[in-house]
């Protein structure tokens, strides 16, 4: 079937997209090759894949089948050429790297630093929520939190201590004072998560200590918490280093070892022994020492 690809190909779009003006598109070819491809596709096999109707087609039993075989062969071919992508001698092309947005302020500068040593490299830096998917070439280099990282055939290596500190501008500590110790939590206001299924341990340490009303300020976004400190909407956990970065921001509290959170280093083992990751890997272990966060 390897010979028939491209109409393999052509039926999985349209039964994707279910228009033939939108497996076109996608395939950049005209619409009348995909039809051409079809009727040649169920000719040889001697089955009907599609049903045509005036919205569009609509795969049949048979047509979903092949549907099934088609997206993981196509797939495979996505993970094939994001590996290769990575597999160069030099360290040049892409670097796509990916951590959690609150890493930034740190791993930024490191990165600009990397690509000033490498000026044949174009580093992709990419952050969020979402787990990028290694074993699909979707990055060379993943620096996660929490507990290790248990997918199958990655590299996990630790990296630091992510360290968080429990502060408050200088304006709220004029207008609210500092609480004298934990047991005082609770007659102040606080920034906090807006959801209750984080893992982050200084969430959990806030949701055993300070009662749900007195978290009158809610963001998804360490960004916006942050600022939200800042501005004196209320007592909040920094990161350490945006701390040392605001001399505005007071630790209200003595910091809790608990609320630390271990950062870890996550490559694929395909692409972990490239000399482009390796470069990487040795560089920002390197700079991290100093770090001290």
């Amino acid at each position: 079937m390897m010979e028939n690809w491209d109409e393999v190909r052509t039926a999985y779009q349209v039964a994707r997209l279910g228009t033939v003006s939108g497996a076109a598109e996608v395939l950049g070819v005209h619409h009348a090759t995909v039809i051409r491809h079809i009727d040649a596709l169920e000719g040889r096999l001697g089955v009907k894949l599609f049903q045509r109707h005036a919205r569009g087609y609509t795969a049949t039993e048979a047509g979903a089948d092949l549907l099934l075989v088609a997206q993981a062969t196509e797939d495979q071919f996505s993970q094939l050429v994001g590996r290769i992508k990575g597999r160069g001698e030099g360290v040049s092309g892409e670097l796509v790297v990916t951590s959690l947005a609150v890493v930034s302020p740190l791993l930024t500068p490191v990165l600009s630093a990397f690509q000033r040593a490498n000026p044949g490299l174009v580093v992709r830096f990419l952050t969020g929520e979402r787990l990028f998917r290694l074993e699909y070439g979707e990055a060379h280099v993943a620096i996660r939190a929490g507990a290790a990282p248990e997918q199958p055939d990655n590299v996990v290596q630790p990296l630091m201590q992510m360290q968080t500190r429990l502060v408050a501008s200088r304006a709220y500590i004029d207008r609210f004072g500092l609480p004298e110790g934990v047991e005082a939590l609770a007659q102040h206001w606080f920034v906090g998560l807006d959801r209750d299924d984080s893992r982050a341990p200084f969430h959990r340490w806030m949701q055993r200590h300070v009662p749900a009303e007195r978290i009158v300020f809610r963001t998804d976004e360490n960004r916006a918490a942050l600022d939200a400190v800042l501005a004196g909407a209320g007592i909040g956990f920094v990161p350490a280093h945006e701390v040392k970065a605001h001399p505005d921001l007071v630790e209200v509290i003595p910091v809790q070892e608990e609320w630390a959170a271990p950062l870890w280093l996550v490559t694929h083992v395909d692409l972990h022994r490239t000399a482009k990751v390796q470069a990487f890997l040795t560089f920002l272990k390197d700079a991290a020492k100093g770090w001290h966060c």
